[in-house]
């Protein structure tokens, strides 16, 4: 279990790590609480972009400086016009030895790595079975649904049983990591020897996972070629969202795939590059995080990750406790958030506000917990969810990696919070109100003198929005 005092510590290594990028390094101390962190962070992160926008003053979406490669850390590009040929040259993201990545597309965004790849299968594998795993990420289900009409989706439910093969169609498998985790492992479990090409979303898994390995050497033992897609912007770059950034990572499974394999491949490659092309979704070489591909920083990111799935395993357990009837998911493949769900039925405007009152009554009582549409913050951060599994609007707990003795303090009072809205709730289909929330009214801005949400040893160490 962490230490405020050790937190702090690695805290101000991973300022270092930023500061360091700098060249003209910025005059910081020592954080001495989480607000400090928080701020110094994000003002950092604003002066590496100022200084790359400074620096790089000729560069337009059309190179016609050309006076050496662009460069963002360890990172170099070359484009010609608008970066429809942006090549980038640097390390990896993926820490994951042995696969055997021939080609890596950077786009705009991780949902523009998975469209442009989808949309370019159309050439290459039309009239294809989209197996998705229940409780994939909604977007790409509905980008399927709308546009990828050469796709078939096939919702799995029963993992094990429903990956045999299906007659007459080539078969793709959509494995996401925002799975539920038996529903993950269940799919690790299949033979799966009818698939023809697998599509990982690793999003949700630190890029030296455990989890990333385990699937790639289930598509091996099979002879299946990969896609990774990913967005980067949310555990690649130290918890700061420093850029929109996705990406394909191309995966040959082994020397024994098959010729057809390894053809495969290489079209979706060639189709993906014209239609990230076509529709205008390069990647910005500003949005490159300069302080990735050190050891500093793949040390700093795992811990940062452990903790953060130590910190979720134990608000999983605690949630389940004591709020067994209002536990929506709480064992997420990936571990980052847990989700709540109220008695009655919502629709996501209502979701939206419980997770904007819950984090703003929270906030104004000194706890780190924010209203944001994202997770891998150094705060905790809370948003509505839409659950697809039970196609239900949902609360979603994105779990940082403060201090577990903290955290555990934030959850306590989320759980307090929330078994006293669930008391007060209005009727299904209502607006929902908030009789007893945690602030005083009419001035919402008072903090509340109540040891039992937020001890005054926490408000001292200057834990406070």
């Amino acid at each position: 279990m962490e230490t405020l005092s050790a937190y702090l510590d690695r805290k101000h290594q991973e300022l270092a790590l930023l500061n360091g990028c700098l060249a003209k390094p910025l005059a910081l101390r020592k954080p001495v609480a989480v607000v400090e962190v928080i701020e110094q962070k994000f003002r950092l992160a604003a002066a590496l972009k100022a200084e790359h926008a400074l620096h790089d003053w000729a560069r337009t979406e059309t190179d016609w400086a050309h006076w050496g490669r662009l460069r963002a850390g360890p990172f170099e590009f070359s484009y010609d016009y608008q970066r429809a040929d942006l090549d980038v040259r640097g390390p990896p993201f993926y820490n994951v030895e042995d696969a055997a990545m021939s080609e890596t597309i950077y786009t705009s965004s991780g949902m523009a790595a998975i469209s442009a790849l989808l949309l370019g299968s159309a050439r290459v594998i039309p009239n294809a079975d989209m197996l998705v795993l229940p409780g994939s990420y909604g977007e790409a289900i509905e980008l399927i649904e709308r546009h990828a009409r050469h796709l078939r989706l096939v919702a799995l439910n029963q993992a094990p049983r429903e990956l045999a093969p299906l007659a007459g169609r080539p078969k793709i498998l959509l494995f996401d990591s925002c799975a539920p985790a038996a529903a993950f492992e269940a799919t690790l479990r299949c033979e799966a020897s009818g698939l023809d090409l697998i599509i990982f979303d690793t999003t949700c898994f630190s890029t030296g996972s455990g989890r990333i390995r385990r699937v790639l050497g289930w598509a091996r033992r099979r002879h299946i070629p990969v896609v990774l897609v990913r967005s980067h912007t949310k555990l690649d770059s130290l918890g700061l969202e420093y850029g929109r950034l996705g990406s394909a990572s191309f995966i040959a499974a082994d020397g024994r795939m098959t010729t057809k394999g390894r053809q495969l491949l290489t079209d979706l490659k060639t189709e993906m590059r014209d239609a990230v092309r076509l529709f205008g979704g390069a990647a910005l070489p500003a949005h490159f995080p300069p302080y990735v591909g050190t050891e500093a920083y793949c040390m700093l990111t795992d811990r940062r990750v452990a903790t953060i799935l130590r910190n979720s395993r134990r608000t999983a357990r605690y949630f389940a406790a004591a709020l067994p009837g209002s536990s929506a998911e709480l064992h997420f493949a990936h571990g980052l958030y847990v989700t709540l769900a109220p008695k009655r039925s919502m629709n996501e405007q209502q979701a939206r506000q419980i997770a904007v009152d819950l984090s703003g009554d929270l906030g104004r009582v000194g706890l780190p917990l924010r209203h944001a549409g994202s997770f891998g913050f150094d705060f905790g951060a809370t948003e509505w969810f839409h659950d697809t599994i039970s196609n239900r609007y949902v609360v979603r707990i994105a779990v940082p990696d403060l201090p577990t003795p903290l955290w555990d303090e934030v959850a306590q009072a989320v759980a307090r919070w929330w078994s006293s809205h669930e008391q007060d709730a209005p009727g299904v289909g209502c607006p929902p109100t908030y009789p007893h929330s945690l602030t005083s009214r009419p001035d919402s801005s008072a903090p509340v003198k109540d040891a039992k949400v937020c001890s005054r040893g926490n408000l001292r160490r200057g834990i406070v929005s």
